[in-house]
């Protein structure tokens, strides 16, 4: 019995850190979702765990979601469907993200890129910026916090 709570206890402890995926099967969900939060400032940035650049620049948008709160940080894993578990949650439950984190699994990318941006080749990482009506795409890795913050503020003020 005592070797059955410790177990429950690991378990509850373990699903009780872990960050929630909202996930979406097509791009017009996620679209819909950015509309219904546009009340401040949205850094839209698209990714995957098998990106190293993306993976490298996560820990700034982290950094930023902490410390800008004018703007609220949502990410866009563009993971394999078959990876969602073993590597995405995985993933993202090991480094404690608290940025919002959706996942897309709708990869018929022919179809949505261009609605993102017109001149979106599809290479991630990328970023988003939406502030109101206005948006500002960035298809490049940021090689720091300090050029991650100073882009979005000076998108955000222009």
């Amino acid at each position: 019995m005592r070797y059955f709570c410790f177990i429950l206890f690991l378990v509850l402890s373990w699903s009780s850190n872990a960050q929630e995926i909202i996930t979406f099967k097509k791009y017009e969900e996620l679209e819909k979702y950015l509309d219904e939060n546009k009340t401040q400032p949205l850094v839209v940035n698209f990714w995957a765990t098998w990106c190293a650049p993306c993976v490298k620049e996560l820990p700034y948008f982290e950094q930023l979601n902490k410390e800008n709160k004018s703007v609220k940080v949502i990410t866009v894993s563009l993971d394999f469907e078959k990876d969602f578990d073993t590597k995405l949650k995985t993933f993202l439950n090991k480094k404690k993200y608290t940025f919002i984190t959706t996942f897309l699994a709708a990869k018929d990318y022919n179809n949505w890129i261009s609605k993102v941006d017109d001149d979106w080749s599809g290479s991630i990482p990328a970023t988003l910026i939406i502030n109101g009506d206005k948006k500002i795409f960035v298809e490049k890795d940021f090689s720091s916090f300090e050029e991650l913050n100073n882009h979005v503020t000076k998108s955000i003020n222009q």
